[in-house]
């Protein structure tokens, strides 16, 4: 099967929410920048079509 435009909206607007919610957390103790990103899919039911996006990454200041 090919890739469904919609099922690929939905992912790619999840990935802009999760880097968002990743760089609001880290601003918000204080860091600047967010290093070593990671994000991973997890399939929560059987036949696929539930998946979660979990983003995590280490909050950073980055001196100039």
């Amino acid at each position: 099967g090919g890739r469904s435009a919609a099922v690929q909206k939905t992912l790619r607007d999840a990935r802009r929410t999760a880097l968002h919610e990743l760089k609001t957390e880290a601003y918000d103790v204080g860091a600047n920048a967010v290093v070593s990103v990671d994000l991973d899919y997890v399939e929560l039911s059987g036949n696929g079509n539930m998946v979660m996006l979990v983003a995590s990454g280490t909050a950073v200041v980055i001196e100039k």
